[in-house]
């Protein structure tokens, strides 16, 4: 039996917290050949998703709200924001799942924030992401100004 518990969610903040990137995972897959991928994604406020879908081979993604909140957001191909919905179990808006083909990101609004995630398997880091053209790369200098124009057109707050 995997447990899924308030030490481990600690335990994983605490990664992310002093992590360069400001998120770490924590995978409950055996490896990347699985067919579904099953992950803790810890992430603080800051840290940058570069937009993304997967495509080719078509993979859907889940995501749901363990702790804190989190926005996923779905893009048009021009990078338009199509939808959006904020994840919080406080206010009962527990998880979201982005099809195969659409473009995505998820933003972290509030220090502690844990999502479990969700996705189609196998990995493989070659064809895994296929990444926005029209959205910054990550740890680039323009990541960080796009992340806030991004959180300010969805007029959100970050705690």
């Amino acid at each position: 039996m995997i447990r899924i518990n308030e030490a481990l969610l600690d335990r994983l903040t605490l990664q992310a917290r002093t992590s360069p990137r400001l998120r770490m995972t924590h995978n409950f897959h055996s490896g990347p050949a699985d067919t579904l991928q099953r992950m803790l994604n810890a992430m603080e406020p800051g840290t940058y998703v570069r937009p993304h879908k997967h495509e080719n081979p078509d993979k859907r993604e889940a995501f749901f709200a363990l702790r804190g909140k989190l926005c996923v957001v779905e893009f048009d191909d021009s990078g338009e924001i199509a939808d959006y919905t904020v994840l919080d179990s406080a206010n009962q808006n527990y998880g979201a799942e982005i099809p195969q083909r659409t473009w995505h990101t998820i933003i972290s609004l509030e220090t502690g924030s844990v999502a479990y995630e969700v996705k189609d398997g196998p990995y493989d880091p070659e064809n895994d992401k296929n990444f926005a053209t029209w959205a910054p790369e990550e740890n680039s200098p323009e990541a960080k100004e796009y992340l806030s124009r991004l959180i300010a057109k969805l007029t959100l707050s970050i705690h």
